[in-house]
């Protein structure tokens, strides 16, 4: 899409927000994999992989979080303004033209 049109429309930040929330996505679905995992593994050599790449994952969660919380993109200790910005991305996605 236009630079100009994304600005004009509030859909460049909605577009850096939604990149951002599917990374958050499935960061937090790369830990829950590697939290079962390790629990089913077979050899503590793998047991201790898979334990070295889930806290590698919860590294890059933390990251994510921390990245979109100092944007305003995630408000994981807020509630209501998290509800809020909810309802406003829902908003625009609705005001979109098809």
């Amino acid at each position: 899409m236009n630079p100009i049109v994304e600005h004009m429309t509030g859909l460049n930040t909605l577009t850096d927000e939604v990149i951002a929330m599917d990374l958050l996505i499935n960061a937090k679905s790369g830990v829950r994999n590697y939290a079962m995992a390790v629990t089913e593994c077979a050899t503590p050599e793998v047991r201790e992989i898979l334990m070295k790449q889930l806290g590698e994952a919860i590294d890059s969660h933390e990251k994510i979080t921390d990245y979109m919380m100092q944007r305003g993109l995630y408000h994981p200790y807020h509630t209501q303004e998290q509800i809020q910005l909810d309802l406003n991305n829902i908003q625009t996605a609705t005001s979109i033209p098809s």
